[in-house]
């Protein structure tokens, strides 16, 4: 493993606007998820008490959005918390593992991220064809990963313009589905609690605990424009705008979405869908009513997995650059200026791993994330507060020190709630990933295997 290419000029082109960093972000977080998740959060804590995660989950995503703003907004690198957490527990130290860690569960976390979104396409497309067989389904989800990767093969500008024309579009859909909502909302239905509903008990934190997470899931894309700092324009502004903006935006359309729902589909009945919103809209309009949402859906999760590549791309090209992964990752494509086999790479392990379920691919994404980055970076925050980077004029988060450190429990409480195979499954990657990390340091004579300074008597 060593640095990106002596000599070279090609550097990432700072070509995306406001408007392209919105998006980027509105399309990764309006996927598949929330149109295909609500019945597991229903089911999660048996009823429309489910919205507590949503609410949950919201105020998590804020204060966790601040806590990405102000790193995104003091350092605009492609690979974003690569560099975060690198300089936060330091460049010659603990950060040198940290970033280590961040890149080794990107290169396996980002191929099931994106994965999840392709699975979440070839399921909804059974309701309009729905003797699909798992095969098929994979092969579709397969499919829509090998397509975008060669759509991605391009300069930047031409995706921001996919990007824009692919938000308006699918924030459309989502307002056409509430005001569908709206004019057949009934609040005996999406208020028919059951007995118990909130009770305290330990099975009612566990569900809140899973509901929450499917929510975090559904909202998680806030962040993708940090992961493209280095192609935004004017970062120090743009960065903060497009986390916090596209957070605001989609909560709003998510509690629409959930409530338009409940008030119009039992919720009973909603729990067993496997297309409940194509259901409700069917139920609303008609058979072509739930046609043509599904059409816009798969359109939707089709720009979510866009998204999700072109973040994730970036990610082993900013350790390549910085000397700490394999030379060829730096590589930049001489005229579209983007990262090839980044791209290559991520395109075609998302597409290997089309084969799991989407629960599967949920719960592990999350909780994996939170063990190796989102408490990491909630710390970093903080840490970086004290440094050079933080005196300089950039965004700060208000009430300091607050929102980090209820965004660093609300990541704790959605891993102590999780299942203990995907706690494992996070504890594993962590251990092999210190291992590598341990194993190359100390070939290279790096920390924590550096020669000690020689002390003169």
């Amino acid at each position: 493993m060593t640095g990106p290419q002596p000599g070279s000029d090609v550097r990432p082109l700072r070509a995306v606007g406001l408007p392209g960093a919105l998006s980027a972000n509105v399309l990764n977080m309006i996927g598949v998820g929330p149109f295909i998740t609500i019945p597991l959060a229903l089911t999660a804590m048996g009823g429309p008490q489910a919205m507590l995660g949503w609410l949950l989950g919201a105020v998590l995503c804020v204060c966790d959005g601040l806590v990405w703003a102000e790193l995104g907004s003091a350092m605009p690198h492609s690979g974003g918390p690569y560099h975060y957490l690198l300089r936060a527990f330091g460049p010659r130290s603990l950060g040198r593992l940290f970033s280590f860690i961040f890149l080794w569960q990107t290169l396996f976390i980002g191929p099931l991220s994106i994965a999840s979104g392709a699975v979440g396409f070839a399921d909804y497309t059974t309701y309009l064809a729905p003797n699909l067989q798992h095969w098929q389904l994979a092969a579709i989800a397969a499919g829509v990963c090998l397509l975008n990767t060669a759509l991605l093969y391009r300069d930047v500008r031409i995706i921001q313009k996919i990007s824009v024309l692919m938000t308006v579009i699918v924030v459309g859909a989502m307002v056409w589905i509430i005001v569908s909502g709206a004019m057949h909302f009934d609040p005996r239905l999406a208020f028919d609690f059951p007995s118990g509903a909130f009770k305290p008990t330990s099975s009612f934190w566990a569900g809140l605990g899973s509901a929450t997470l499917i929510a975090v899931y559904d909202y998680g894309g806030y962040n993708n424009v940090c992961l493209i700092g280095e192609e935004v324009r004017t970062p120090n502004r743009t960065i903060p705008r497009a986390v916090l903006w596209s957070i605001a935006i989609v909560a709003v359309l998510y509690f629409g979405l959930n409530l338009s729902i409940l008030g119009a589909l039992p919720w009973r009945t909603a729990e067993h869908s496997n297309a409940v919103v194509a259901d409700f809209m069917r139920l609303v309009h008609g058979p072509w009513g739930g046609a043509l949402v599904t059409v816009l859906i798969l359109v939707a999760s089709w720009g979510s997995v866009l998204a999700m590549l072109l973040g994730y791309s970036r990610v082993p090209y900013a350790a390549a650059a910085d000397g700490r992964f394999f030379k060829a990752f730096a590589r930049l494509h001489p005229r579209g200026h983007f990262p090839t086999l980044g791209l290559l790479y991520m395109g075609a392990l998302s597409a290997v791993a089309c084969l799991f379920s989407l629960a599967d691919l949920i719960a592990v994404l999350i909780v994996v994330q939170t063990m190796f980055q989102f408490a990491a970076q909630c710390i970093a925050v903080i840490l970086l507060r004290r440094g050079a980077v933080a005196s300089q004029e950039r965004f700060r988060m208000p009430l300091f020190p607050l929102p980090a450190l209820v965004a660093l429990a609300g990541w704790i409480y959605i891993t102590a709630t999780s299942k203990p195979a995907h706690i494992a499954i996070g504890a594993v990657m962590f251990a092999a990933g210190t291992a590598v990390y341990l194993i190359q340091a100390r070939r290279r004579s790096q920390w924590p295997f550096q020669p000690l300074p020689l002390v003169r008597a």
